[in-house]
């Protein structure tokens, strides 16, 4: 099947720049007859200074990429510091982009081809490669100094260090500064363009059309056409310098992947979180609020939003967390859909109006995209660290949904599913997302709208209760008997005047109440309301029915788990795969599918957080893998957990 394509940053076209080689950038001059050597995917890690543009290199190259037509996954991943020090290894920012001819899930274990921009990029990726991997070096920057720098004693590219490699030194500064000499550019800015000669290199070397990123650089630099047209230039000089230097003998092509029909785009994770919100916004009738402070790895949503004004979109920048979801939880109370965006530290922050909000029971949605911690801990890596803070991070009993996205086009639907919650059971929901799939990206089929859950929310509109009397009034807290939800009552509504605060309410009609029974009751009363949440029930994936392993992990998890799933099948084990979405409350059939093997792995990036409630919930043996590195799991890794338990089991059925 093919796919439509509409837009420079579709995936899955079928033009004809989109099934063969890239056509030589504007003044360049057709390909010499080079050797082609197809592959069905690679990996590749750009890798440099922070200062160097290497995000915003594998960003085009990524955006090239998809419209080429393959599957991809990507790894941004950069230093906390605004500028670090540059020629340091904690100044390095890398970008790994992983693209297919078919279905792929993570953006790789170990890069096949490195572009190492000074001897830091070198030093600071090199253990991730395998043996062959090719290695491209901006040998401009290989001085005595830089090398010192990062503990270097003799220059690798010299000493017979890297023989393991197939190493291609390129003095990229120079040649830059060669093909931008009559720009009129400083040197420092010119020299400034050699990330987009190394863009042109890796485009020509493997066939990635080029057009789009010109645009991209005339549209970016549009108020400064002079830096336009040099980092084009430069762009330019970098696939001519590919297509005739005796350096780079073969070239390679990846074909397209065969996708389901539709309309795709690239997306990350935090721009698919944006566009739901948005499209939840629109199906539910309500008007979309945001209060949000800026913390990484979350602002990208507050900036995306700002943006949407048409469709009704309010973003408040509030002075601190506290401020934004106060602001966001007044707008719910005003009849919006409120959101507040933020990471761990922030959620701390946040955690007595999300109290607040239990009590109130209003919609809100608290997205938290999950970074290292404690405290400040790791600003721009990821990890699940959160899940046990959403769970119980409050005072009191104070249950609250729990949804995490799979992939970074899944939170575009976990948005959705959040909402749902929210708006139909009110009651504030946590959003774990992490950095992972926040700042990652993947291709995303773009719905139709009738594909998309209607959410039309309901707000009372006059009276609810009748009194002995006869007469009738509006009681804010008479549930409905099939969700318990209270009603949603609109400030100004004529009769439907109540109390709002954080003492504890009287059942049915809201009046601040001290009384024992009535607080066990509200208490016991909230909690149904969330364990009574329908969610789906959870999908085993056992194609042999065979398996006694299962493994089942959450959020961001998916990707390494599934494709070691898939390594461990291939080499003809038999292994159950399961995947959380909802956390709070679990499917109902979960307490059943852990019971039906014998082995229970959860691999989690953090200390054990799912298994420790799945083994007080269920009082199943689940076994921990762990990792808190500020990084995702490696497929191989994981592989090797799922073998090794499988082969446990053999042997402890052998020694029976």
């Amino acid at each position: 099947m093919t796919s439509q394509v509409d837009q420079s940053e579709a995936v899955g076209g079928s033009d004809g720049e989109g099934q063969g080689a890239a056509p030589p950038p504007s003044g360049g001059r057709s390909r010499p007859a080079k050797p082609i050597r197809r592959l069905d995917r690679v990996i590749i890690r750009f890798a440099g200074d922070s200062g160097d543009g290497m995000q915003l290199t594998g960003d085009r190259f990524t955006s090239e990429t998809a419209s080429f037509g393959n599957d991809l996954s990507t790894l941004p991943n950069f230093p906390a510091e605004i500028r670090a020090p540059a020629g340091t290894l904690p100044g390095v920012s890398s970008f790994q982009l992983h693209f297919a001819d078919h279905d792929i899930l993570t953006p790789g274990d170990a890069p096949n081809v490195l572009v190492a921009m000074n001897p830091a990029a070198l030093k600071a990726n090199l253990p991730d490669l395998p043996r062959g991997a090719e290695i491209i070096v901006n040998t401009d920057e290989f001085t005595k100094r830089a090398l010192a720098k990062v503990g270097y004693a003799a220059d690798p590219l010299a000493d017979k260090s890297l023989e393991a490699y197939h190493l291609h030194k390129v003095p990229l500064t120079t040649l830059t500064l060669e093909a931008l000499k009559e720009s009129g550019l400083a040197r420092k800015d010119a020299e400034r363009a050699k990330n987009m000669f190394a863009l042109g290199l890796l485009s020509w070397m493997y066939h990635r059309p080029t057009h789009g990123t010109e645009t991209f650089l005339r549209q970016k630099f549009a108020k400064k056409p002079e830096i336009a047209e040099a980092n084009i230039s430069a762009f330019r000089a970098g696939w001519n310098f590919g297509e005739t230097t005796e350096s780079f003998a073969v070239s390679y092509e990846i074909s397209p992947a065969e996708l389901p029909a539709g309309t795709y785009r690239n997306i990350s994770g935090n721009l698919a979180l944006s566009y739901g919100l948005i499209a939840a916004s629109q199906r539910s009738g309500l008007p979309l609020f945001l209060g949000s402070y800026p913390i990484t790895p979350a602002s990208d949503i507050l900036h995306e939003l700002s943006k949407h004004k048409n469709f009704g979109v309010r973003t408040f920048q509030a002075e601190d967390e506290i401020a934004g979801i106060g602001a966001a939880l007044g707008a719910a109370f005003g009849g919006a859909l409120g959101v507040t965006t933020t990471s761990g530290p922030g959620v701390a922050l946040k955690s007595e109006t999300i109290g607040l909000a239990v009590s109130l029971e209003l919609p809100l949605l608290v997205v938290d995209i999950q970074r290292g911690g404690p405290s400040t801990g790791l600003p721009t890596k990821t990890e699940q660290a959160d899940l046990l803070q959403a769970m119980f991070g409050r005072n009191g009993e104070a249950p609250v949904p729990i949804v995490a996205p799979s992939t970074p086009a899944d939170c575009f639907d976990a948005a959705l599913e959040a909402a749902r919650i929210a708006v139909t059971y009110r009651t504030p929901v946590m959003l774990l997302s992490d950095g992972y799939l926040a700042n990652g990206s993947e291709p995303w089929r773009i719905p139709e709208v009738e594909e998309l859950p209607d959410l039309r929310a309901e707000f009372a509109t006059g009276p609810n209760h009748t009194l002995e009397d006869g007469s009738e009034v509006f009681w804010p807290y008479k549930r409905d008997p099939q969700t318990l939800a209270r009603p949603w009552a609109i400030p100004g509504t004529p009769g439907l005047e109540h109390r709002i605060g954080g003492i504890e309410k009287q059942d049915g009609t809201g009046n601040i109440s001290y009384d024992p029974a009535n607080h066990d009751f509200m208490v016991r009363t909230r909690k149904s309301k969330v364990d009574g949440i329908t969610v789906p029930p959870l999908e085993v994936d056992d194609p042999s029915g065979e398996a006694r392993v299962l493994v089942i992990g959450w959020g961001s998890t998916y990707g390494p788990i599934t494709a070691a799933v898939r390594r461990v099948r291939a080499d003809g084990g038999k292994v159950a795969q399961a995947h959380l979405r909802n956390l709070n409350p679990f499917p109902a059939n979960l307490g059943a599918v852990l019971k039906a093997y014998d082995r229970v792995i959860v691999p989690e990036m953090n200390l054990g957080q799912l298994a420790l409630l799945l083994r007080a919930r269920y009082l199943v043996d689940a076994q921990s893998y762990n990792q808190v590195r500020g990084l995702p799991f490696k497929a191989a890794q994981l592989a090797d957990v799922l073998f090794a338990a499988i082969g446990t089991l053999e042997g402890d059925e052998q020694n029976d």
